[in-house]
């Protein structure tokens, strides 16, 4: 059986220190979503105040949902994580169902982030262009030059390389990126508070405007008031709007279990790893959203002309070096994005192998390096298609991530439920967490899935809805397929 063939070739190595878990879920939560999303969809969807308690509350939630991942994984110490629990709670179907939809939330953040890379050299070569070389082509409206396409592929084989030859050495990569991201964030939050540039009036409309509305008009700062969200209604539909993504926005703390079976230290420590990698992504997302704005008095102008504002707010607080500064954060998130969703779509194919839900070739483990191998090449081949697709591909990839992920976290939680009834070792706290965290991954999934009157924005764009109407048809295939195998293991 494929559990058993993949396991009789060697097991995964146990070479992962708390700084090197911490960077991988840091490196994950943190990607090209917190530098370009301020002007792509942050600032017009909800502005400053609206992004700042959607954050903080989907952070809130993610921590809630963590004490539950916190009690599963010293129980089921397997890579897997979500995967593992659902199928140890609630059957082998059910577990199917979860770890599709698990490898739909990590692995489209791989490509999401190398699309981000040509937006990088854009941003800091000024009128140069130097990656806008070769033939090129538009998908929605967007051109894909073949430089651009080129160096991202580059990077996303290089970074599947590192993966594969030691999961030491690529969390030590991880940390480096990470440690850099934290500190070009904070000297950014650090230059807006003392700079003189930086008003709070330059915030406003503090909820956001409608950009569609506004850009159809040739709208101008003089005339914004007239799109701006306002009323109970347009209020709460702006925080519910990126409330609704907070699983694509926090996706990564949840990549620790995969990796519980290459820890060398206490299961103890996993609560406090979440935790801290929630909290340091939920400043980097506010603090770039925050200083974006505050920095640029016609910030709404900007974003109608597709510019990148966290670089142009940097430019502007220090000039060159905030360019640098902020090419240099976005790159080491990019990078570490990459590296860490590698690290978790890899894992949990390679124990949904192992028990026979995919193909035995996914649950391979290099007798070298201890690395499931073939699973990152299948991340790697998958992953080439974000440079082909483009960036207008990037809100369908965070609307797959975030269904992904919600499905994901539902399963954690429901799943400690049932532990704790079974095992009779929970404590009160623990059940009214998990309880909660069951309620909001189904908040979420109603969110993003089903539109509600009044809330504009918040549920999937048609793009979205298609790929997911793809991906379950392509589950089908594989559940039909793999069946006998897995329901036999």
């Amino acid at each position: 059986m494929a559990s058993k063939s993949s396991d009789s070739n060697t097991s995964l190595q146990r070479s992962l220190s708390p700084m090197h878990v911490w960077a991988i879920a840091f490196g994950c939560v943190i990607g090209w979503g917190s530098f370009i999303n301020p002007g792509k969809k942050f600032l017009p969807t909800s502005g400053v105040a609206g992004t700042a308690i959607a954050m903080v509350l989907g952070a809130w939630v993610m921590i809630i949902i963590a004490f539950s991942y916190a009690y599963m994984v010293p129980k089921y110490p397997k890579a897997g994580g979500e995967f593992t629990f659902a199928k140890m709670c609630f059957g082998k179907n059910m577990a199917f169902v979860c770890g599709w939809f698990l490898v739909v939330a990590y692995l489209t953040n791989v490509p999401m982030n190398s699309t981000a890379i040509g937006l990088i050299v854009d941003g800091l070569d000024g009128s140069r262009d130097f990656l806008k070389f070769g033939f090129h082509y538009s998908i929605a409206g967007f051109d894909i030059y073949m430089g651009e396409m080129l160096l991202a592929m580059a990077i996303l084989i290089l970074f599947g390389w590192l993966n594969i030859i030691g999961v030491k050495k690529a969390g030590f990569v991880q940390t480096v990126l990470s440690l850099l991201l934290v500190i070009c964030v904070f000297t950014l939050f650090i230059a807006a508070l003392v700079s003189s540039k930086a008003k709070g009036i330059n915030m406003q409309p503090v909820w956001g405007f409608d950009k569609a509305a506004a850009v159809a008009d040739s709208a101008t700062m003089a005339d914004i008031g007239k799109y701006t969200h306002s009323g109970a209604g347009g209020i709460m539909g702006a925080i519910l709007a990126t409330f609704a993504i907070a699983p694509w926005a926090y996706v990564g703390f949840d990549a620790i279990p995969q990796a519980s079976e290459e820890f060398n230290f206490s299961f103890k420590k996993v609560s406090f790893i979440m935790i801290i990698s929630i909290v340091f992504g939920c400043f980097v997302y506010t603090s770039n959203n925050t200083v974006a704005a505050a920095a640029l008095a016609n910030w709404p102008e900007r974003v109608m002309a597709g510019e990148w504002v966290v670089l142009v707010a940097a430019e502007e607080l220090l000039g060159t070096f905030g360019k640098v500064l902020v090419g240099l954060g976005v790159s080491c998130a990019v990078l570490s994005g990459i590296m860490g969703f590698y690290l978790a779509s890899s894992r949990l194919m390679y124990s949904m192998a192992r028990d026979g839900y995919l193909p035995e070739w996914f649950g391979k483990v290099d007798p070298k390096y201890g690395t499931p191998k073939n699973a990152v090449i299948f991340c790697i081949i998958v992953s080439l298609s974000g440079p082909i697709l483009g960036r207008e591909a990037l809100g369908w990839f965070v609307d797959m991530s975030a269904i992904g992920a919600s499905i994901g976290y539902f399963f954690t939680a429901a799943s400690t439920l049932v532990t704790v009834k079974r095992d009779n070792d929970g404590t009160p706290f623990l059940k009214i967490m998990a309880s909660t965290g069951v309620l909001f991954s189904v908040v979420f999934m109603i969110l993003q899935l089903i539109p509600i009157p009044g809330l504009s924005g918040v549920h999937f764009g048609p793009e979205s809805y298609i790929m997911l109407v793809v991906w379950s048809v392509l589950g089908v295939i594989f559940y039909i397929k793999q069946r006998k195998v897995f329901l036999n293991n």
